[in-house]
């Protein structure tokens, strides 16, 4: 018999996003192959605790309502046994080790030996070669943003998704919109800022907001997914509020300029890229959501009297649609991604704010995740299972897709002997 591959299934994180990691690595663990696979859980509590097996599927078995506030449900002290990461990758169970308590006489050096990092980044070592490849369903900050990935490239084990350049280009939108800009890939009017700049002189950063944007805009942090700390924002009365909310997630701030103009809506398209160095794109999805815009609840809360709605395949002429497939492989490229990712884009409806038609809607580039969500209602595996790839072979050409960068990269020498 076949030996299976042993894979480890990464999730929760101390980030925003914490909690829509929880629902697709739920989602992951329900679809996965168990015939081919030998899984295991590995959770992060919000603490950035690596958790036990039986501790991590307590951590996402909490009992749930429809609402996906129920995920942040304390869990009891006795449930988030501390476990090193070496312990986990040894056998999935928990050594129930605590940390080390602090101590005005204690060295660096001595944090660093029981570190789970340090122990987890050891190449070569029983630990690491305890998995096959790791499977980070982990988004936004510390997991999606190439921080992870180091910690996976120094430990030299096969991972799922984007590497540590191509994870932290696209989690960052300023990078991100840099590198589209330098690929001559068309996108909205946008300003980067710092959260220091805000503070410092809010006044100073709003003329240069109005100066360079025409309302309405939208305020992100610029390092976070899944809309979390996005507000739409339709006069100056409302500046100030969003850059206090984007400036609690992030230390760098990007303002938006809206695509259609005030009270006009555009088309959020979506396309999914699957592949390393010769990657594919799935058809053309369309979301009508159930807000303004597609923002965190319309992602992940049940809705049933409003539901945002999935267009698949989206109602686009052939040439459209091959633009925008086309579109979303260069930006996949611009930004040296490999795996796996979800690209947005902006469409201009088709009349404008005055009610006059447009002849030939523009199309534009939003963002890139690179780690999209993975849950029932999420737009990556819709996509996929419309362009014929059901979610089960999806995780598998994931794997698949991580085992053969990992063959590459071994390819290359890092010393001169």
């Amino acid at each position: 018999m076949k030996k299976k591959l042993r894979i480890g299934i990464l999730f929760g994180g101390r980030s925003g996003e914490h909690e829509v990691s929880l629902l697709s690595a739920a989602s992951v663990l329900k679809a996965i192959d168990r015939k081919r696979y030998e899984v295991v859980p590995i959770a992060i509590d919000k603490q950035g605790r690596w958790l036990s097996s039986e501790a991590s599927l307590r951590l996402i078995e909490v009992p749930t309502t429809a609402r996906l506030s129920a995920f942040n449900e304390s869990v009891s002290q006795a449930d988030l046994e501390f476990a090193t990461a070496a312990a986990v990758l040894r056998s999935g169970e928990a050594l129930n080790i605590p940390p080390l308590p602090p101590h005005p006489r204690r060295r660096a050096s001595d944090l660093v030996e029981r570190s789970t990092g340090a122990e987890l980044a050891q190449p070569g070592n029983p630990l690491t070669a305890s998995f096959d490849v790791v499977f980070p369903v982990l988004h936004g900050t510390f997991g999606e943003d190439g921080t992870i990935q180091g910690l996976f490239e120094l430990a030299d084990i096969a991972y799922v998704g984007s590497g540590v350049l191509g994870s932290a280009a696209a989690m960052d939108k300023d990078t991100m919109k840099r590198l589209f800009a330098a690929a001559g890939l068309p996108q909205t009017p946008h300003i980067a800022l710092l959260r220091s700049q805000w503070r410092a002189d809010p006044k100073r950063v709003v003329r240069l907001i109005e100066k360079s944007l025409r309302y309405p805009l939208f305020v992100k942090p610029a390092n976070l997914g899944s809309s979390v700390g996005i507000s739409k924002v339709h006069a100056r009365s409302e500046l100030a509020a969003a850059l206090d909310l984007a400036a609690g997630f992030d230390r760098k701030l990007i303002v938006e300029q809206g695509v259609g103009g005030p009270g006009v809506k555009p088309r959020e398209l979506e396309v999914a890229i699957l592949g390393n160095e010769e990657p594919e794109a799935s058809v053309v999805g369309e979301i009508v959501p159930n807000k303004e815009f597609y923002d965190y609840d319309s992602k992940y809360a049940d809705s049933p009297e409003d539901p945002s709605i999935p267009i698949i395949p989206a109602n686009l002429t052939a040439a459209q649609s091959k633009q925008v497939r086309a579109m979303a492989l260069a930006a996949f490229r611009a930004c040296d991604c490999s795996g796996l990712a979800r690209v947005d884009f902006l469409m201009e409806p088709a009349r404008d704010a005055k009610g006059r038609k447009i002849k030939k809607p523009r199309i534009l580039l939003n963002e890139i995740n690179t780690m999209p969500g993975f849950t029932s209602i999420s737009m990556y595996p819709k996509l996929w299972q419309a362009s014929g790839i059901p979610y089960k072979k999806l995780i598998d050409r994931l794997i698949t897709l991580a085992l053969q960068s990992h063959r590459e990269k071994q390819q290359t020498r890092f010393t001169r002997s």
